[in-house]
Order: C-alpha cells, then sequence, then structure tokens
C-alpha cells in the first residue's frame, strides 16, 4: 500500500511531460518558400513541426530523392515538375495519391497535386541590348550567329529543371535531329552552361554582373525584378524573348515519398499547399502562377508576357525520352569543354 502514493506522483509526472510534435520532413528545391505566418497555422493545427529540406535545384532534388530511397528523408516532396515527375514514379520513390486529394484546376500532373505552374523561356537584359544597339534575335538559328557569339547561357539539363524543360522545347519545337544539330551550333556560338537557375541568373547574367544578356529564366522574372527592386522602376530591367522553340509550361506539384513517416500528415500539407490562402501568396513568394482557379495576380504582373503558346512535350514522352536527350545533348554540348 506504500506503493501507491509514489505511483501516483510518477504517473502525474508523466502526464505533466510536453508532448512531442509530430514532424513533418518536406523536401523541396531551394525556391520553395511559404509564408511563415500560413507555416505556423497549418503546425498550430494539426501539432507539427515542419521541417524543409532544400536540396537545390529541383534536378538536383529529383536526383536526391532517388539516391535516398531505401532510407527516405522526406514525407512529401513538392517541387517535381512535368519534366521530372515520369522519373521519379520509374524509380518507385512516389507513393499513390488518395482519390481526395485529386482536384481540378488550370493544370494537372500525374502522380502528384498540380500546385503552380509557369513558364520557361529565354529573357534579355534591355539596358545591355540597348547600349550596343544591338537588335534582339528572332529566332533560335539566330542565337548562332556570330552576332550573338558568347551572349547566352543555358543550365545544364542533367542538373537542373530549367535547363531540361529549355532542352525539351527545342526538340519538341525542331525535332530531335534538327534540335541537336542546333545544339552543336550554340555550342560552337560561345553558349556557356551553368549547373542550375541560380547561378544562370544572379552569376552569369549581365542584370546581375555577369557577362550573358541572354538567359534561360522564367516568364514572370520581369515582374520578380520590379517587385524586389527598392525604385519600383515604370518598366523591368529584363524582358521575355519569347522565340519559337524556347517556351516550355512548367506545372510542379506536390506529392508522396513512399515510406515515408507521417503520410496523413503530408497529406494534410499538400492540401494546405492547394488552400487559397497558399496560392494567394505562391505567385509574389515563388514567382509561379497558382494552380488553382480564380486566384487573382498582383498588379506587378503586368511587367511579364504570359505566352499563348508554348512547346511541351506531354509527360510520358518527357518520362521515357529524357535520358536519352540529357545523354545526347551531353556529348553534343560538353564534348569540347576543357
Amino acid at each position: 500500500m506504500k506503493l501507491f502514493p509514489k505511483l501516483a506522483i510518477i504517473v502525474l509526472s508523466l502526464a505533466c511531460l510536453p508532448v512531442q510534435a509530430a514532424e513533418l520532413r518536406v523536401l523541396a528545391h531551394s525556391s520553395f518558400s511559404v509564408d511563415k505566418p500560413l507555416l505556423a497555422a497549418f503546425e498550430k493545427q494539426y501539432g507539427a513541426k515542419v521541417s524543409i529540406i532544400k536540396a537545390g535545384d529541383a534536378g538536383e532534388m529529383a536526383n536526391k530523392l532517388i539516391l535516398t530511397k531505401s532510407n527516405p528523408i522526406a514525407d512529401v516532396v513538392f517541387g517535381l515538375d512535368n519534366s521530372l515527375i515520369g522519373k521519379a514514379q520509374q524509380a518507385g520513390v512516389l507513393a499513390p495519391l488518395p482519390a481526395e486529394l485529386a482536384r481540378g484546376g488550370k493544370v494537372s500532373l500525374p502522380g502528384a497535386v498540380a500546385i503552380d505552374y509557369g513558364y520557361v523561356t529565354l529573357n534579355y537584359d534591355k539596358a545591355w541590348f540597348a547600349k550596343r544597339k544591338l537588335a534582339l534575335p528572332r529566332s533560335l538559328d539566330d542565337l548562332t550567329q556570330p552576332a550573338y557569339r558568347d551572349l547566352l547561357v543555358v543550365e545544364n539539363p542533367a542538373t537542373s529543371s530549367p535547363g531540361l524543360a529549355f532542352l525539351a522545347s527545342t526538340i519538341h519545337a525542331l525535332g530531335e535531329d534538327k534540335a541537336f544539330a542546333l545544339w552543336g551550333k550554340l555550342r560552337d556560338n560561345g553558349v556557356k552552361v551553368s549547373k542550375g537557375w541560380t547561378e544562370a541568373y544572379y552569376t552569369d547574367f549581365s542584370k546581375n554582373g555577369g557577362g550573358r544578356p541572354i538567359v534561360v529564366s522564367y516568364a514572370t522574372s520581369p515582374a520578380a525584378e520590379v517587385f524586389y527592386s527598392k525604385e519600383k522602376p515604370a518598366e523591368a530591367p529584363t524582358a521575355n524573348l519569347l522565340l519559337p522553340g524556347t517556351v516550355f509550361r512548367q506545372v510542379e506539384g506536390a506529392a508522396l515519398v513512399k515510406g515515408g513517416k507521417e503520410p496523413q500528415l503530408a497529406q494534410q500539407f499538400i492540401a494546405f499547399l492547394r488552400s487559397d490562402a497558399v496560392q494567394k501568396d505562391i505567385p509574389t513568394r515563388m514567382w509561379m502562377y497558382p494552380a488553382a482557379d480564380n486566384i487573382a495576380l498582383d498588379p506587378v504582373f503586368k511587367h511579364s508576357l504570359l505566352p499563348v503558346s508554348h512547346d511541351t512535350p506531354d509527360a510520358a514522352t518527357l518520362a521515357a525520352k529524357q535520358r536519352g536527350w540529357i545523354s545526347r545533348w551531353t556529348r553534343v554540348v560538353l564534348k569540347s569543354a576543357g
């Protein structure tokens, strides 16, 4: 009988210990961003702690997801797009989505819930071209001409989703043989290859101090330039260069990671990403268009062009062909490196 008071004390003490919040591990590319108050509200609602694991460009992120298949480092992944989703599915790293997560919207993505979309295309530095009084190129073939030597920087399609998207758009427009012949001419005309979008845009692009006035980026990049400028110029310092064969519609999604520790919480997070509050936040945070319908855009988007057409292979073609495309591109473009 003397043991009961001690036992009661122990039980009471254990009951007073704080309950550890479940941890949701979110694997994402380096551009992923959610408003902190919105994220905090999600954590409070579900009694969870969200840990964002950023893994570089989306291409690098996909590779990391596959390499850690035997011991998953995340429960949910954001940023797989229509150029990468097939690769992830073939590697068997994604879990099936519950039917209730499937929903309408402007775009869709097989094996994932579409969260946003945008357009990969060329952008140029207005001041650079104005100073030199050089006419803008009017076709992909123009970029192979001497007047445009050493002016273009692209991302490596083996490590960058914009790089792969841009390669795919040239192939879709021209066909494989003509596209790779074009890439050979671009190589001979001094095209520079960067590992990912961050290096290409913030290191190599002339607008940011580099030596290349034409860069593979996004159609929303001019709007972002104005939004983040302290002076808020009347016109953007950069502009889209929507040449035929250079526009790819990129759809980004969120998917469940096979073997994730928190599948239910992961599903709730995906639903959170498609909520109106997050969808309204996406355009001026990640500079993509919201996948949900009826989301108003900030007026700053007037500085960017919304492409009326694009050269985007379907997801099945991208999944089946991209390994061969990347291998051939590497032989053609990088064979003379060094």
